[in-house]
């Protein structure tokens, strides 16, 4: 996605990674984008149940 998109107000995944699944991740994530917010930079997280594993987002906007 080009320079167009961001001034839309879209979102641009720049990297993600799969982990074993853990609760605490939640709230890293909530801290990271509280703390990360003013730098154009959001988390997000998405949860396999059926493979017990999370995937953390990193998306630029």
């Amino acid at each position: 996605m080009g320079e167009e998109s961001r001034e839309q107000g879209k979102l641009e995944l720049i990297a993600f990674k799969s982990f074993s699944s853990n609760d605490e991740l939640v709230y890293i994530i909530d801290f990271l984008n509280k703390s990360l917010k003013d730098k154009k930079i959001m988390f997000g997280l998405t949860k396999d149940k059926e493979n017990q594993q999370m995937t953390i987002n990193i998306y630029e906007f």
